[in-house]
């Protein structure tokens, strides 16, 4: 069923305000009121839509999310369609590394769920469909770079390293600079083979 109109408008309203108010404030300082008045809507349009100020921030990070995996499939090269397997792998990571670091407060909040998605099991049936679409992409890039490679474990790892509590706490301090030249060393030494 689609979103009415006034629904859809009063949504994008609701998560333009809390990121406008997330400039300013940590997320645990933001009220749902305050949203709402943001927002130019009412206290209980923000709970009824989003439940609890956990389910707003998840949704506005799930917002983020989605808008990097609409560019990795119809957005210009080298992150979408058109550009070599290994320039869209490097290309990605950059893109992934710059929304969790733009969104570390928020990160924190939601207590460390990177582009709101779930750790998957080995299979990923029960991941996120976020991130069983990235580790496809991952794993495909890699294949079509290294085809000698085990794609699906490179892109577990890959993936993993950016939701572990270490890399975590780099982003927490500002350092997704320092994360992002790792990242590039690591894909650019698997893809080479060395």
């Amino acid at each position: 069923m689609a979103e009415r109109a006034d629904a859809a408008r009063n949504r994008r309203a609701i998560l333009q305000a809390t990121e406008e108010l997330l400039t300013r404030f940590r997320p645990e300082q933001i009220s749902m009121e305050q949203v709402a008045a943001a927002a130019g809507v009412g206290k209980g349009t923000v709970f009824h839509r989003f439940g609890n100020r956990l389910g707003l921030m998840t949704a506005l990070m799930q917002e983020r999310a989605f808008a990097l995996q609409e560019a990795v499939e119809h957005g210009p090269p080298p992150l979408g369609p058109g550009a070599p397997a290994g320039e869209r792998l490097l290309a990605f990571f950059d893109a992934v590394v710059d929304v969790v670091a733009r969104n570390k407060g928020l990160l924190a909040a939601l207590g460390h769920a990177v582009a709101a998605a779930p750790r998957p099991d080995r299979d990923h049936g029960d991941a996120h469909p976020l991130h069983r679409a990235w580790w496809a992409h991952v794993q495909a890039l890699i294949a079509a770079e290294r085809p000698d490679l085990d794609a699906e474990v490179a892109a577990d790892v890959l993936l993993g390293a950016l939701q572990s509590d270490p890399v975590l706490r780099l982003f927490e301090r500002g350092e997704g600079k320092r994360v992002a030249g790792a990242m590039h060393a690591v894909i650019d030494a698997l893809l080479r083979g060395s």
